[in-house]
């Protein structure tokens, strides 16, 4: 299991993943679970996932291959006008690839399921934040809930719910999800260390 947070302060957005990858008690490794892209002065994207490590891979992957091979009939995430229009692209890549990967396979899709944090922004426009599930749809951030989590999340949830206003300074959102990982830490041996910070 993993545990990734993102915030949606009024001055920015952060990311926090884990990095520890548990595929049974003796196959445990540590993978990268944040991904970046951006065209400096234009826009920054990033993308943090849990669930299944083949299917964010193969996403990652392939959003990644989009960005450095032009295609005339679809733009990449660096290519897209508005974030609403990655978070569609992101959504459509992660459907396919769980539908690819579970053709022919057990009835149980939710074996090949991941679910993404996106943000980021373009110029011109807002900073955005999507939750994006493996069915391939996706919400946005609100007001009432400026913070999306996905993975093991019951362990740091209450701090968060508690303490985390959008007026905080990013030293201080950076604290706050340093307690929410350390409670996920130690309650979960599934979730480790080393941690991305974005």
């Amino acid at each position: 299991m993993s545990y990734c947070v993102a915030l949606k302060l009024n001055h920015g957005l952060v990311f926090m993943s884990d990095t520890l990858t548990n595929g049974g008690v003796d196959n445990i490794s540590r993978y990268p679970k944040t991904f970046c892209w951006g065209v400096d002065g234009e826009r920054q994207i990033i993308l943090t996932t849990a669930g299944n490590l083949a299917t964010s891979q193969a996403v990652v992957s392939i959003l990644s291959e989009q960005t450095k091979v032009r295609d005339k009939r679809a733009p990449s995430i660096l290519e897209a006008p508005t974030m609403f229009q990655v978070a569609r692209i992101v959504s459509q890549t992660l459907a396919d690839v769980i539908t690819s990967s579970s053709r022919g396979q057990q009835q149980a899709e939710s074996t090949f399921s991941s679910t993404f944090i996106l943000g980021g922004q373009i110029k011109g426009g807002e900073m955005r934040l999507y939750l994006i599930y493996p069915e391939g749809n996706f919400i946005e951030v609100s007001e009432e809930q400026p913070f999306f989590q996905i993975g093991e999340t019951k362990y740091g949830r209450p701090i968060l719910v508690r303490a985390f206003e959008q007026k905080m300074n990013f030293e201080d959102a950076v604290k706050l999800l340093m307690v929410s990982f350390d409670s996920t830490i130690k309650a979960n041996l599934s979730v480790g260390l080393p941690l991305d910070l974005n």
